[in-house]
């Protein structure tokens, strides 16, 4: 066992060996992806599973994402199909996350699937959370790494200031290069989206040759990320601001008058990977945050799904 503090661990072999027996025993390591940096524990054991919930804050009713090494390895825990064959040839590994029906004797904790019969499951491409499934060599649970609800970390800073001491490591290499969570899409029946991300839904069609259903916010909890007030910073967010308000900070995109700027050439691509670190920035102010309109094509709907539960009523 560990001493109460949270260590720091590099990028390198040791690190990462380290890192996979912490998980081993059952303990929590914040690790990055290619996406934003995720919590980890052993999706086979409950206990560690728990200490997710419980280190984030987490509603247990809110399902998790498993991360593979391989796409076999997501096939001894999920019953594969034709349709998930082309998306993980495509996109896999990548910020793509399929939910597939759950294989018979599978081992999965049911905390990690908040008791449905689906499992979401990815296969991260970034190479340090590679090498540490390929070391752990198991599903390891992981959302990101920040308390629930509030903006998600794309740095091992913005993990160290949400969960600082309340898990056993953090892994560090750097910032993440896509900073949006893995899109998600649901094929345990009709093909749908249950959440945009890294992924922009009209590759997924184009390799599907079909039109995926959209998840509507009176549907049943089935992923990560769709609860309505999600990504939240402390202050107010107002969105497709043109201008300050009062005591605002201006979040902008293109060329704009701002405080901070997403993407000055205006460029959806950078806009996703600034828009946490952004959002982390402009909350440390104090201030109510006002955001400039971002086109809603592309990766420019992801974003604009973070942004919108960022700005939506907060649980009371």
């Amino acid at each position: 066992m560990i001493s109460s503090g949270t260590q720091e661990l590099t990028a390198d072999p040791g690190g990462i060996a380290q890192a996979a027996d912490f998980l081993r025993q059952g303990l929590l390591v914040a690790f990055p992806t290619e996406t934003v940096y995720g919590l980890g524990g052993d999706a086979r054991n409950g206990q560690a599973v728990a200490s997710i919930y419980e280190a984030k804050g987490r509603p247990r009713f809110n399902p998790l994402i498993a991360h593979v090494a391989s796409v076999e390895a997501a096939q001894r825990f999920v019953q594969w199909s034709d349709l998930a064959e082309q998306l993980a040839q495509a996109f896999w590994p990548g910020p793509l996350t399929l939910v597939l029906p759950l294989r018979e004797r599978h081992g999965v904790s049911s905390l990690v699937t908040a008791g449905l019969d689906t499992l979401a499951v990815r296969v991260p491409a970034h190479p340090t959370a590679r090498a540490l499934l390929a070391d752990f060599d198991g599903p390891v649970a992981a959302p990101s790494a920040n308390p629930s609800g509030q903006i998600s970390p794309t740095t091992a800073a913005h993990v160290w200031s949400g969960l600082g001491g309340r898990i056993a490591a953090v892994l560090d290499d750097g910032p993440c290069a896509v900073g949006l969570e893995s899109t998600i899409v649901g094929l345990a029946g009709e093909p749908t989206l249950l959440r945009p991300g890294g992924v922009a839904l009209d590759r997924i069609e184009s390799v599907l040759n079909l039109h995926l259903h959209l998840h509507q916010s009176g549907d049943l909890l089935t992923a990560p990320g769709q609860l309505q007030s999600h990504y939240a910073p402390d202050a107010p967010v107002r969105l497709n601001a043109t201008a300050r308000h009062g005591d605002e900070v201006l979040l902008g995109f293109g060329a704009v008058d701002c405080d901070l700027n997403l993407s000055v050439q205006g460029r959806l691509t950078e806009a996703a990977a600034n828009l946490f670190a952004a959002l982390h920035r402009l909350n440390e102010t104090g201030r109510p945050i006002a955001v400039s309109p971002i086109p809603n094509t592309g990766l420019g709907a992801a974003i604009n799904d973070r942004l919108r539960r960022a700005a939506a009523p907060r649980d009371s």
